[in-house]
């Protein structure tokens, strides 16, 4: 994972370092805000023809990223290190879309879900492309694109010993095992807008909306997921 981080951040530099000096304008920026991960879905691969599907359901978590770019008017490119982060809520099962009950606790009531405690989280190297429109008064409002890799973490993902089931019932056992934790390296793309408004000479405040997905990724040799996130960031690019 390091040397493919280390290889866009190289291709990154040298695409940005490489464009015409003399017709941009170069800037920083940084952003943070809230993120909204949708639930991650995760399937028993090898169980055919009709394999098990695991949701788990995510939490409100933050966003963060860092970029240098160079600033062509109507254009820009940049290179875009980044974080994200969302607690896991709970986990269900189903299959073709109909819920599987688990085994409970409880006797001879069947449980639909159980809640767990984890985290999932991101590290991300994305390349990015803009498009500015000029509103006036050097207002730009902006379309965006990216692709790039990302290293996923899930964090002491446990069971919080709390169940639901069928006939209503719930019951909570703690939970004395230890939590599981895992990661994979894939690749990933994002698209966004936002509107960004001059504060100063060479800072404006930049308020935006991104979506960001994963491609499958196999954890252990028999599960497969992805993740996907909506975001809205409030941050500052300032030029050089």
């Amino acid at each position: 994972m390091k040397k493919t981080l280390s290889l866009l951040a190289v291709l990154m530099a040298a695409g940005v370092a490489t464009t015409p000096v003399q017709a941009a304008t170069h800037y920083v920026s940084g952003f943070g805000g809230v993120s909204w991960m949708q639930n991650v879905e995760t399937r028993l691969v090898l169980l055919t023809p009709a394999p098990i599907n695991f949701t788990y359901g995510m939490g409100t978590g933050l966003a963060f990223t860092g970029a240098v770019g160079c600033d062509y008017g109507n254009y820009r490119i940049e290179g875009e290190a980044g974080y994200q982060t969302s607690s896991i809520k709970t986990l269900t099962a189903s299959v073709d879309g109909v819920v599987v009950p688990q085994d409970g606790p409880a006797g001879p009531h069947t449980a639909t879900s159980s809640d767990l405690n984890g985290v999932m989280s991101a590290y991300t190297l994305m390349a990015n492309g803009y498009y500015d429109f000029d509103l006036g008064s050097k207002v730009e409002l902006y379309a965006t694109a990216g692709v790039g890799v990302a290293q996923v973490y899930a964090h002491d993902v446990h069971d919080t010993g709390k169940y639901s089931y069928t006939d209503g019932v719930t019951t909570f056992i703690p939970n004395t095992a230890g939590g599981i934790s895992d990661h994979a390296t894939t690749l990933a793309w994002q698209v966004g807008a936002g509107i960004a408004a001059p504060i100063s000479d060479h800072v404006k405040l930049d308020l935006r909306y991104r979506y960001f997905a994963t491609t499958d990724f196999d954890v252990l040799a028999i599960l497969s997921r992805n993740i996907s996130t909506h975001s809205a960031l409030l941050g500052l690019r300032v030029d050089f």
